[in-house]
């Protein structure tokens, strides 16, 4: 704050000019200055705005600060030098980035508001894109590169993420693919691969599957799309009980993650529950993106077979979805519904959880 003298002997105690009588001056690190100084030699902190001089300034081309500040609220990126806000640095193996540095390292594993242009695989007009969350192994580069040479030699079929959910692990993502083309992708030999490096999935209190549907597949219209994207919904709460078996998850942990909309009389009327949003896009059947609907019912697996019958499921749900009224959806028991399924690992899996006949079948551990 500038000053004036008010008939007192003061010199610059840089310059030693004489301040004259109702002379400006400034007070700078405690030292009495000249305004002609001020103006050659000063600067003010960006970050406090005290005046101080430039000699004892922490500078870059855009950010100039006092060596308080500099010290306890900055940070210098170690690719370009630049001085960065302790809140907006990027860390990277101990070291800090600035967001363009950061974002210039090839990472392995993505953020978590990663989303690239989706690549579509396989010729259907109904694609899935799967969220396969792994835990216990690290939040790790490497092994994150190890999955995905498996995955994706010439054409990238998949990325990793992190996620915050997860203790020390990684989601893995899909690019979208017909049911297919997931089946004659290599999914079994990264799940192999998982597990070796020492990942869980269902052995977690952490793991989810998610399965995505593009809305497309439903109808040429938003209208066209509701309709059945209604019956989705009146199938889900319809058969809760079975689907909650299936799922593999506890009635606490569906209900904090995957929650049902409730039971109503049509699938209209479910679907305007849904839209009021209060559950967000913790719902079993989760409508908030635009282009998909999201299945988030479903435990994590690194077990094959469990994943492509899920991916299974979710198809013949569509199919009903597609082809029955609500009344059939209605009238039609759950037995009726799996008398239709012809899908071997679907099949086999809803024996394994006890959903298709009663008989008891020999079936591998949950990983």
């Amino acid at each position: 704050m500038e000053e004036k003298n008010n008939g007192n002997a003061l010199y610059c105690s840089h310059c030693g000019a004489l301040i004259g009588e109702n002379e400006d001056y400034e007070e700078v690190q405690d030292e009495v200055v000249c305004m002609d100084f001020v103006e050659r030699h000063t600067v003010r902190c960006d970050s406090c705005s005290e005046l101080i001089f430039e000699s004892d300034s922490v500078s870059d081309e855009y950010t100039t600060l006092c060596e308080h500040c500099a010290e306890n609220y900055y940070r210098r990126c170690c690719e370009c030098n630049c001085l960065v806000h302790d809140e907006g640095v990027y860390w990277e193996n101990d070291e800090p980035y600035c967001s363009d540095c950061y974002h210039d390292i090839q990472h392995s594993i993505h953020e978590y508001n990663y989303k690239p242009e989706p690549v579509f695989f396989g010729d259907s007009n109904r694609y899935f894109g799967v969220e396969l969350e792994i835990d216990g192994a690290g939040k790790d580069d490497d092994n994150a590169e190890t999955l995905l040479a498996i995955a994706n030699g010439d054409k990238e079929h998949i990325y990793c993420k992190a996620d915050g959910s997860l203790n020390e692990g990684i989601e893995l993502v899909s690019f979208p693919m017909s049911l297919n083309y997931h089946k004659q992708f290599c999914w079994e030999e990264i799940m192999w691969k998982a597990i070796a490096l020492g990942y869980r999935s269902h052995q977690t209190s952490t793991c989810e599957l998610h399965c995505h549907v593009n809305r497309s597949c439903f109808g040429d219209t938003r209208e066209e799309q509701d309709i059945v994207i209604s019956r989705v919904l009146f199938f889900v709460e319809k058969h809760w009980a079975e689907l909650l078996k299936f799922s593999r998850r506890s009635e606490y942990s569906i209900n904090r993650w995957a929650a049902r909309y409730g039971y109503e009389r049509t699938g209209r009327d479910i679907l305007e529950k849904a839209k009021k949003g209060n559950l967000g896009r913790y719902a079993a059947v989760n409508l908030q993106n635009y282009s998909t609907i999201e299945f988030r019912l479903f435990r994590g697996t690194l077990k094959y077979n469990t994943l492509i019958a899920t991916l299974e499921l979710v198809d013949k749900i569509c199919d009903v979805a597609l082809d029955y009224s609500d009344e059939e959806i209605e009238k039609q028991s759950w037995s009726e519904f799996v008398g239709t399924i012809t899908e071997p690992e679907l099949i086999t899996y809803l024996k394994e959880r006890k959903l298709y006949v009663n008989e008891d079948v020999e079936s591998e551990v949950e990983m």
